[in-house]
């Protein structure tokens, strides 16, 4: 610890990087919408403003650039971004979302509708690694049944968000998960294991209360309106969870389970071979933002590196840090604050991460404890 607590770095060298963050946080908050501007020019605005402030030569300044952008952990992830969207879209194609969503409908009774909305949000969430696209996909249904079956509509959604977040903690193809895992060099089955401890207590408590509603409920049944489904569309997401688990490599993976869902998608007549690649290539165009943003960020971060900048952070956290408790602690409200500056958790990971890794090593922490606290 002595020896980097004699790096006190330089405060100026953090300029671009808060460039980047007010940036992102003044357009969101000037256009009332934190996705208006996209982050990957808001990146760039503080690279350019690194170019202009700092003393070294344009060349070295963009080797700099260059060898963060590249940087192995930057690289890995955002291959593996890549092909998690490929799975995405491609088991989507199939109608693997369509079918979780109405195997659950198929089997609810309307007195048990929110506990029945929370385990399919939970489900679909993890099985895709988003909790937005879990609620875009049930959000629409859960609300028209709501309305016809008088089921509390504000309790409706409070499952469907608890749901999709749940799901979204747990899924081992997150982009947030993805980031976490691969800035503090842990494995996605080992940040699945911490993170069902801490969860689980909650989505008991959680289901035990759904449930409790509906024994108790007074609604009178509804028909709802059911759709058909195919079993054999939902395999590749229940694949994909049993091989993480297991520990296989998270690229083959993604890769057999992009590869099941395809050959259940050819033979099922959902799509050619043509349009099996073209949903490939669409899933790899939806993580273009996530992709240009960790290859940017890797390249300001390592610019600001540099210059001196993560130095000062380290400096500053770890004077104040007195234990491995405060140390954890001050990885947590680093990444916290970062958050609440910029509003998106994943960029927040990728921002801290290297920060987060070094305090994590040297006060022999557990890397995979800290990927759930970042």
């Amino acid at each position: 610890m002595t020896h980097l607590l004699k790096k006190k770095g330089s405060a100026y060298a953090l300029i671009p990087l808060l460039i980047f963050i007010f940036t992102f946080l003044g357009a969101g908050i000037w256009l009332n919408d934190f996705y208006a501007l996209p982050a990957p020019v808001a990146v760039l605005i503080g690279i350019i403003a690194a170019f202009l402030m700092f003393k070294s030569s344009a060349d070295e300044k963009a080797a700099t650039l260059i060898a963060g952008c590249g940087e192995s952990k930057i690289m890995t992830m955002c291959l593996i971004y890549l092909l998690a969207g490929a799975f995405a879209v491609v088991s989507k194609a199939t109608g693997g979302v369509d079918a979780v969503v109405n195997l659950g409908i198929n089997t609810i009774d309307v007195a048990y509708f929110p506990l029945g909305i929370f385990l399919i949000a939970a489900f679909l969430s993890t099985a895709t690694g988003t909790s937005v696209g879990a609620i875009v996909a049930i959000g629409p249904i859960a609300v028209n049944l709501a309305h016809s079956s008088g089921v509390s509509l504000p309790l409706i959604a409070g499952a469907l968000l608890g749901g999709s977040m749940l799901g979204d903690n747990l899924s081992m193809i997150s982009d947030t998960t993805i980031a976490a895992t691969q800035s503090l060099g842990c494995e996605l089955k080992d940040k699945f294991k911490i993170n069902l401890f801490i969860a689980f207590p909650a989505a008991i408590i959680t289901i035990l209360v759904f449930f409790y509603l509906g024994l108790n409920s007074d609604i009178t049944a509804v028909a709802i309106p059911t759709g058909g489904f195919e079993w054999i569309t939902i395999i590749p997401y229940v694949l994909v969870i049993v091989l993480a688990l297991v520990g296989v490599n998270v690229f083959s993976t993604l890769i057999i389970g992009t590869l099941l869902a395809g050959v259940i998608g050819y033979f099922g007549n959902h799509f050619t071979l043509m349009v099996f690649a073209q949903k490939i290539y669409e899933g790899f165009t939806s993580m273009t933002e996530i992709f240009l943003l960790s290859m940017l960020t890797g390249g300001l971060a390592a610019m600001v590196d540099k210059a001196g900048g993560i130095d000062y952070i380290l400096y500053q956290i770890k004077k104040r840090i007195k234990s491995k408790k405060s140390a954890q602690a001050g990885i947590g409200a680093l990444v916290g604050f970062t958050n609440v500056a910029i509003a998106n958790n994943t960029v927040s990971i990728v921002i801290t991460g290297g920060i987060a890794k070094e305090i994590n090593d040297e006060y022999a922490l557990s890397p995979k404890k800290n990927s759930c606290n970042t």
